[in-house]
């Protein structure tokens, strides 16, 4: 609830300061610098979770996908009409919650099987993947109360450094038991996280969008 709210008082510029849209240079470079750090463990991430048999790694490497197209998005549309950046989020909210919805339905179908992961594979590269978004997260925070486009791309940093996090903790469960349930628990909770993030997005593009219109 509160995050919706802060969403909302963004959107409004409620706070009586106006709100960062992105026409900045060194906002620019910082986001180049996050697209090629997420674009890099996207592969890396997607390789090692095929290899390793890891749901949660697998979902952690297609939000790295999401992270890269989204910040591309982003960068295409600063400078634009209101309008053009609330569309554009709106996309980036309707393309989380489609990846929410993959990763549940590919989660549910995991469960059938439930071949064990390579524990040892999921510790190492969730903390290349973790080290990889703290850096990005450390770039980001100053802008995480932007308009919706700019506060999208804060959303998705946060996302993956809690993503990682959970991955982590889910391969010493998985060493530690030798089951698969800690990996699809972790799965399911990060498509919850995609849904709920989509959830904000979408709130305030829309709200940005009327807006627009006003």
């Amino acid at each position: 609830m509160h995050d919706t709210q802060e969403a909302a008082g963004t959107a409004c510029g409620c706070s009586g300061n106006p709100v960062f849209d992105g026409m900045d240079q060194r906002y620019k470079t910082i986001l180049w610098t996050v697209i090629g750090l997420n674009g890099g463990m996207f592969l890396i991430e997607l390789l090692a979770g095929k290899l390793a048999g890891s749901q949660a790694l697998q979902a952690d490497a297609l939000d790295f996908l999401g992270d890269s197209l989204t910040y591309g998005m982003s960068l295409a549309v600063i400078g634009m009409s209101l309008k053009v950046r609330a569309t554009a989020a709106m996309v980036k909210g309707i393309s989380l919650l489609l990846m929410g919805l993959w990763v549940f339905s590919a989660t549910l179908y995991q469960i059938m099987f439930l071949d064990v992961p390579k524990a040892e594979v999921m510790g190492v590269i969730g903390l290349m993947a973790l080290a990889t978004n703290l850096g990005s997260v450390l770039l980001l925070r100053r802008y995480k109360d932007g308009d919706a486009n700019v506060r999208s791309v804060w959303l998705c940093s946060r996302n993956d450094a809690i993503g990682n996090v959970a991955v982590m903790g889910a391969s010493l469960m998985v060493f530690v038991t030798d089951s698969a349930w800690p990996d699809i628990l972790v799965a399911i909770a990060m498509a919850g996280l995609f849904l709920r993030s989509a959830q904000l997005i979408l709130v305030q593009s829309r709200q940005e969008y009327r807006q627009s219109h006003a």
